[in-house]
């Protein structure tokens, strides 16, 4: 994860080299553990999530303290599940381990749980698109894994090796639930198009082209 990740002034995220964003969808509640420098390190917060072939980001409509987004690369998402309780709303739940900074040892870094509410609208849309996006992602990714299967030493995943899943068939097969207002991006949204991220960042930064 990140936290603060680049937003353009319209609250897009700033996106990456190949990067392709393919849904958005407001209006959900938004729950995370462990943020630094906020009340018990527990988060939660109302806003859009924005999934791409290379993470999630949730935008938060109005900052809390120091959290204003996040960003969830998809190659570090774990236990990812869809509930369905009786008496509250649908929601995701699920963890994320960090991304950590060159010259950290993984060891100090603990996953993050999150859990997105969908409390406006419905999500028949936004679950099989999540789901399929990730599963993509991690069948795509499994070819470089097994070329460091037989080293000794465990490889360092990149969460922008996603960048290379296709994503485009998905998209266009999309099936789309008229009671839910998850909006899928036929055409990029982003028409500032000459910036673009090259490496992850903890804190944002005026510029990492």
């Amino acid at each position: 994860m990140a936290l603060n990740p680049q937003l353009f002034r319209n609250g897009m995220p700033v996106p990456f080299v190949n990067e392709m964003f393919v849904f958005a969808r407001e209006g959900v509640e938004f729950e995370i553990d462990k943020i630094p420098g906020t009340h018990g390190g527990n988060v939660k917060a109302k806003g859009t999530i924005y999934m791409s072939n290379v993470r999630m980001v949730f935008v938060a409509n109005k900052p809390v303290g120091s959290f204003g987004a996040f960003d969830m690369p998809l190659l570090f998402v774990r236990g990812e599940k869809f509930s369905q309780p009786i008496f509250f709303c649908n929601n995701i739940s699920g963890s994320v381990d960090p991304v950590v900074p060159d010259g950290e040892h993984r060891a100090l870094y603990s996953p993050h749980s999150f859990k997105i509410l969908f409390k406006e609208g419905g999500c028949g849309t936004f679950v099989p698109l999540f789901f399929n996006l990730i599963a993509s992602v991690r069948q795509y990714s499994q070819h470089s894994a097994a070329q460091f299967a037989a080293s000794q030493a465990a490889p360092r995943v990149d969460p922008l090796q996603a960048a290379q899943t296709p994503v485009d068939e998905m998209m266009r097969s999309a099936y789309v639930d008229p009671n839910d207002p998850t909006r899928i991006f036929l055409q990029q949204p982003v028409q500032e198009s000459q910036l673009r991220r090259r490496t992850y960042q903890s804190q944002p930064a005026e510029h990492s082209m």
